[in-house]
């Protein structure tokens, strides 16, 4: 879900561009509703990476017996 956070701001984008610029045609509450999920996931995408850093890599060494 962190990965995806730039594909969500584009299709949030697009989708609000195309939604709210005063086209008509059928599907266009399609569009609208489509507009709010993505919005939604990308401000949950972006809280997910202000809460969930990543963690440095830990490199194991072998326990000798």
């Amino acid at each position: 879900m962190k990965k995806k956070t730039l594909l969500f701001l584009v299709l949030a984008l697009i989708t609000g561009i195309v939604g709210f610029t005063g086209l008509s045609f059928d599907g266009i509450e399609v569009i609208r509703v489509m507009f709010l999920i993505f919005a939604d996931l990308l401000v949950i995408s972006l809280l997910a990476k202000l809460f969930f850093r990543e963690k440095p890599k830990v490199k194991y060494q072998p326990v000798n017996k």
